[in-house]
């Protein structure tokens, strides 16, 4: 399948003048063809022209109409067949099995997306009847429900160039909220953005939609992103990546005249706490399941376990020695791309070079520079160097943990209330460890968006239950989730009318309820 190497704007390939450049593949070094557009300020502002100018009638389309849009772009993404996959293979790097499976789950959660659309309560609609006889005061009719936010930018992440890209959880929640989108694609997997980007659009022409509705910008430039959030008809903004570009775009979308909410992913280490019962019921096992985690596409998750926290006592040392036998028999893979590896080697250079923290543990197969590989390491340290050194507390973003060990329950305690925000916490215990250790349940509740137990925080389940964020620095905006239904309401924003005649009301207020959806009317949920 011929890629062109444009942008796609409006449903037109438009070519910038000037600079391009080329996807690379990780394991080899070499430029893949072609040669792609770098995007420029004239193409973002005819993207988002196109979106505001798109939004009134996006936003007006039927639930019905928005669901069939969404299908068919999961249709249409299967639809791509093998083509898809081999293409990302050379931009990635990831094998062919990972990949088949974030394409399911990428059209797994935009069809989730199309049902929630379909059935329509999302818009979570409150009706209040007007009592004219209160007293002292008459109450008026009032009623609310969320409406689209208008026109959104999201940008592409690295690590997973289908279900965090062009047509990921953020792209797929927006459109399903009504919104327009404009996708600045990722540098890393340009072509991969270009064939699925090409099904958005061919569902915006068969759905007869204004061609504002979708837009796929490339580029390397920070400046293309940045002016992306500057422009005015930009309305939010959705983001995984790391905490330095995640900050860039959130001080200049606060910095406009008129700032929007920026939703920001940026990063996290995933404490994991091994208690006493379960470290001396299942120190080889947890050893094993750690290694199978960290490891797991080459440590290139945002869920990756970068830190685990223990008793210093025998049962953690056995884990210590099986971990180094499992560590050691891990095998060294390409990551994403050469930026990611040289990030990665800096942050385990800062971890060795920090005192108190020592290597215990590293693949026996020596990484092959040539092919981008990283080989999955494990550190150790005490509880006071984690207190004391920040360094401890950055994300790694690699195959890479730090093992914490404390000198008793109140240390280890302190340690979790020492944690900066993060998406992810785990528990490893038996009840009576939970029972014991109640308090600790406590503090990271403060700390995180999700709470795993016995598990590991990789593989994360896409339905309406999850929760993908966490407080500061993790994400910009703590109450809010990536994945799941709940991302939707992001990009949504609620709206009251009061004293309106029922024709003139949104069917989602009408008395009749047309959509049959479940509203809170008069203080009761009704269907």
């Amino acid at each position: 399948m011929p890629l062109h190497g444009k942008h796609l704007i409006a449903g037109e390939v438009v070519g910038t003048p000037g600079e391009v450049f080329q996807a690379m593949n990780p394991s080899s070094g070499t430029a893949l063809e072609p040669g792609f557009s770098e995007g420029c300020e004239a193409d973002v502002d005819q993207a988002l022209e196109a979106a505001r100018a798109a939004a009134p009638d996006y936003a007006a389309l039927t639930n019905a109409a928005r669901a069939a849009f969404l299908d068919d772009i999961a249709d249409g993404i299967i639809a791509l067949g093998d083509a898809l996959l081999q293409r990302a293979m050379l931009e990635t790097g990831l094998p062919e099995a990972r990949l088949a499976g974030e394409r399911a789950r990428t059209v797994n959660q935009v069809k989730m997306f199309a049902a929630l659309v379909r059935e329509g309560s999302w818009v979570e609609a409150s009706i209040d009847h007007a009592i004219p006889g209160r007293e002292p005061l008459p109450k008026p009719d009032m009623r609310r429900m969320l409406v689209p936010i208008g026109p959104v930018v999201i940008f592409g992440a690295s690590n997973f160039p289908l279900a965090f890209s062009v047509a990921g959880g953020d792209s797929a929640s927006a459109l399903a909220a009504g919104n327009p989108i404009v996708v600045k694609g990722h540098e890393a997997h340009p072509g991969t953005s270009e064939l699925v980007a090409g099904v958005i659009a061919g569902a915006v022409q068969n759905a007869g939609l204004p061609g504002g509705v979708f837009s796929l910008i490339q580029g390397r430039s920070h400046e293309v992103g940045l002016a992306l959030v500057r422009h005015s008809a930009s309305q939010a903004v959705g983001f995984t990546g790391s905490l330095r570009g995640g900050r860039a775009l959130f001080d200049v979308a606060h910095s406009r005249p008129e700032p929007i909410p920026v939703y920001a992913e940026m990063g996290s280490i995933n404490p994991v706490f091994v208690l006493p019962g379960a470290m001396q019921e299942r120190a080889a096992e947890f050893a094993a399941g750690l290694t199978t985690a960290v490891t797991a596409s080459v440590g290139q998750f945002c869920t990756n376990p970068g830190l685990v926290v223990a008793l210093d006592d025998p049962a953690t040392g056995r884990f210590i020695d099986t971990a180094t036998t499992s560590f050691g028999a891990s095998e060294p893979a390409t990551m994403l791309h050469a930026g990611i590896k040289k990030a990665f080697a800096a942050g385990v250079d800062a971890l060795g070079a920090a005192a108190n923290v020592s290597q215990v543990a590293t693949a026996d197969t020596a990484p092959d520079s040539g092919k981008n590989e990283a080989a999955a390491i494990l550190f150790m340290t005490d509880s006071d160097t984690f207190r004391e050194n920040e360094v401890l507390q950055r994300e790694v973003f690699g195959p890479a943990s730090v093992v914490v060990k404390c000198r008793s329950k109140m240390d280890l305690l302190d340690v979790a209330r020492q944690l900066e925000g993060n998406l992810t916490a785990t528990i490893h215990g038996s009840e009576s460890d939970l029972a014991e250790y109640a308090e600790l349940v406590d503090i990271v509740k403060t700390k995180v968006g999700r709470i795993v137990f016995n598990g590991f925080p990789t593989g994360l389940e896409v339905c309406p239950s999850t929760q993908h964020g966490g407080p500061y620095p993790a994400c910009t905006i703590a109450n809010s989730t990536s994945v799941g239904t709940a991302a939707i309401t992001r990009f949504a924003r609620p709206i009251a009318f009061q004293g309106f005649p029922d024709g003139a009301l949104p069917p989602e207020l009408q008395e009749a309820n047309p959509r049959g959806i479940r509203r809170l009317v008069d203080g009761d949920w009704r269907e």
